[in-house]
């Protein structure tokens, strides 16, 4: 398997694929098929970043709902 490396920080992080083919402007579906082949350098850090963001947006909401 391709990219087994962003599949898993955006589990360890508790992002869904979907979330990050969405702020990438994709549909689910083309964003899994991107994955089947080895991205480029520059593709994986952005999307680690996106998975960092997004896990910082779910961290923030889940202290904000516990309050």
């Amino acid at each position: 398997m391709h990219n087994t490396d962003i599949r898993q920080a955006a589990k360890a992080a508790g992002v869904k694929l979907y979330q990050i083919a969405a702020e990438i402007g994709l549909n689910d579906g083309n964003f899994s098929r991107r994955l089947r082949y080895e991205l480029s350098d520059t593709e994986k850090q952005k999307i680690f970043e996106i998975i960092n963001r997004l896990a910082a947006e779910r961290s923030d909401s889940l202290v904000k709902t516990n309050d």
